[in-house]
């Protein structure tokens, strides 16, 4: 039995993406003419079977694939702003938004109706009247 058959390759597996560029998780590789599940697939095999610990099976993946292969990156350093950013900026702008709508509101409620001269005024009042008798 394949050791990549046993649920603990499996879930060391399932931590691990496969870098063909098929992004698709390292035992559940599909890609047709994929020349690198084949091997890491037997790498994983060879670090089961010699019951290396899940930790240092994948850091060993780290080390020599670089953290691309990680499916999950670690939230550290740049990585943890990655985690923060998609809560972060829809945040950031409703608050913008707010501000925007309360400066808005600010002007709106300090300006004043155009005053009409009072002779204008009277002729308004004269016109309406005589529109009302006919």
């Amino acid at each position: 039995m394949n050791a990549q058959q046993t649920d603990r390759a499996k879930q060391i597996g399932a931590r691990l993406m496969c870098i063909c560029g098929c992004n698709q998780v390292l035992t559940q590789c599909n890609h047709v003419g994929c020349t690198y599940s084949h091997s890491m697939l037997k790498e994983l095999d060879e670090r089961v079977a010699q019951n290396q610990s899940d930790d240092l099976t994948v850091q060993s993946f780290v080390q020599e694939y670089g953290s691309t292969v990680l499916l999950v990156p670690p939230a550290k350093g740049f990585n943890r702003w990655m985690w923060i950013m998609p809560a972060l900026l829809p945040l950031a702008g409703l608050l913008l938004v707010r501000q925007a709508i309360v400066r808005w509101r600010k002007r709106g409620a300090g300006s004043r109706a155009i005053e009409m001269p009072p002779e204008l005024m009277a002729r308004a009042r004269r016109e309406s009247h005589m529109d009302g008798d006919a």
